[in-house]
């Protein structure tokens, strides 16, 4: 039995819209094992991206509870949350998230320096190099292709060796060959770090190589398997 590095109870997430409700993510409850790999699946507007955004403490919920790491980050205020998500958690985004202002190895250093690490460069270097774009760590974002802007930030979210890594539909924005070569890269990353992997996808062929699915419709949990 794995130990549990991340709880939701009965969490739920609604909107106000005008004169209305409208309920993006209703009454789910699950557990992510230490080390797994977990892939959310769903139709567009399934309530995938809002689910991640509230287990990984990006959003708050509008009711329910939130475990990560045995802490409860649900009614945290921003102050305490932030050193906690930085520590804990990293996040590869479709959008890829990079800071345009920062070359490729001052993006994933980062976080790093952002907890006072003084070993950000050396890890930074060494992550860089293990994605094949040391050769390219001077380059600014908009430098950089998609599929390179994508490694940067799978490097920028592995440097503070977090527990859990959350990807939302992380080749969303890429072509096939680059789409592959992502997932490959992510897969190798997780076993050789036994970092625990929560990604959202579209893709099935991604799903078959989870540890376990998960599917959302209209913001409910239809399928844990």
């Amino acid at each position: 039995m794995r130990e549990v590095i991340l709880e939701a109870k009965h969490l739920s997430k609604l909107y106000i819209i005008g004169d209305r409700q409208e309920s993006v993510v209703e009454d789910i409850s699950l557990q992510v094992g230490a080390g797994e790999c977990v892939v959310i699946t769903g139709s567009s507007g399934s309530g995938k991206t809002t689910l991640l955004s509230l287990l990984s403490g990006l959003d708050r919920p509008s009711s329910g509870q939130i475990v990560l790491a045995g802490r409860d980050i649900t009614d945290l205020g921003e102050d305490q949350l932030a050193p906690v998500r930085n520590e804990l958690t990293g996040f590869v985004f479709q959008a890829f998230h990079l800071i345009p202002s920062l070359n490729a190895y001052e993006n994933v250093m980062f976080p790093a320096e952002l907890k006072g690490d003084s070993g950000a460069a050396e890890k930074a270097a060494q992550l860089l190099e293990r994605v094949g774009l040391w050769g390219r760590r001077q380059n600014f974002p908009q430098q950089l292709s998609g599929g390179e802007k994508q490694r940067v930030a799978i490097c920028r979210a592995l440097i503070n060796n977090p527990k859990i890594v959350f990807a939302d539909e992380p080749t969303g924005n890429l072509d096939s060959e680059n789409s592959q070569a992502i997932i490959e890269l992510l897969m190798e990353l997780h076993r050789e770090h036994s970092t625990t992997l929560l990604m959202a996808t579209h893709s099935p062929e991604v799903a078959l190589r989870a540890d376990r699915n998960i599917r959302l419709h209209d913001g409910r949990l239809v399928v844990a398997s």
